[in-house]
């Protein structure tokens, strides 16, 4: 156990995680001083498996429609007595070793250093999708107290800085959802919708947003003015042959099938569903 020489707490949205959320408190356990829970009143044995870790805070808080919002009331609401703050998603962990990595760099940071960012691997039916294009993605995922809030967007939310600066590291954590491919797809109807009815323009003045989010959103912007569907079909092309997303087998296929193609006709067919609305 490395926690008792921790600055650094852990913040969990939650609904319903009974499948992902003893692993993620397990895991983060070990490198965090606590960690607070928010939950949206789940109906599944969430709180009760929270309740079983003495440095697990749960709380209870109304779904107030977002990530965002929910993320941005706990850190307005909640006690956080830690230096550094931690987010993490409920299917969420970091890596053998990796806590103690992070702290170990946390502690040789400046001042004038804000946020951490650090590199998620993908999961998709429990295999590590390593091709594609998709793998080690850098987010802002750690920062100072004070330091930053979550954009007030409805999809596709990050973590933005208020001052300071942020590190890019190599620290890993994994995104490695348990759920059915069923609910999987339900999810991602779902995200269509709401990522049908967000603009791909940033909300956030440019200078705002670290290097590679800015980047990621200029890609957005981009893809956006490309035809309906058949960016899809580009997209596909890019990830799954270009970036050899093939050499991922099975799995490799059908996460950039329906990742990279079928959501995304999904998301088009709804962008045309509402331009021809009266």
């Amino acid at each position: 156990m490395i926690y008792p020489q921790s600055n650094l707490c852990a913040v969990v949205l939650t609904y319903n995680e009974e499948k992902h959320i003893r692993r993620c408190l397990v895991r983060a356990l070990d490198f965090c001083r606590d960690i607070y829970v928010v939950d949206s009143y789940s109906t599944d044995r969430t709180p009760e498996i929270c309740r079983q870790f003495s440095r697990v805070h749960l709380v209870q808080h109304d779904w107030p429609g977002t990530q965002a919002q929910q993320f941005n009331w706990a850190l307005e609401h909640l006690s956080l007595k830690t230096d550094w703050i931690l987010r993490l998603d409920a299917d969420e962990y970091l890596l053998p070793g990796e806590g103690e990595r992070l702290l170990r760099l946390l502690r040789a940071q400046p001042s004038d250093v804000t946020g951490l960012m650090m590199l998620r691997l993908r999961y998709f039916l429990g295999k590590h999708i390593r091709y594609g294009g998709t793998d080690r993605i850098p987010l802002l995922r750690v920062f100072r107290r004070g330091s930053a809030s979550c954009e007030p967007r409805a999809m596709d939310e990050h973590i933005v800085l208020t001052h300071g600066r942020a590190l890019l590291s190599d620290i890993l954590f994994a995104d490695n959802n348990l759920e059915s491919l069923d609910f999987w797809l339900c999810k991602h109807m779902n995200y269509a919708h709401r990522e049908a009815a967000v603009s791909p323009r940033n909300d956030i003045p440019p200078d705002k947003l670290h290097s590679c989010l800015r980047r990621t959103r200029m890609n957005k912007e981009l893809y956006a003015r490309l035809p309906l569907f058949w960016r899809a079909a580009g997209l596909f092309f890019y990830r799954y042959i270009i970036r050899l997303g093939f050499l991922d087998g099975r799995e490799g296929f059908l996460w950039h099938f329906l990742q990279g193609w079928w959501y995304r006709c999904l998301t088009d067919q709804f962008l045309r569903e509402q331009s021809e609305q009266p």
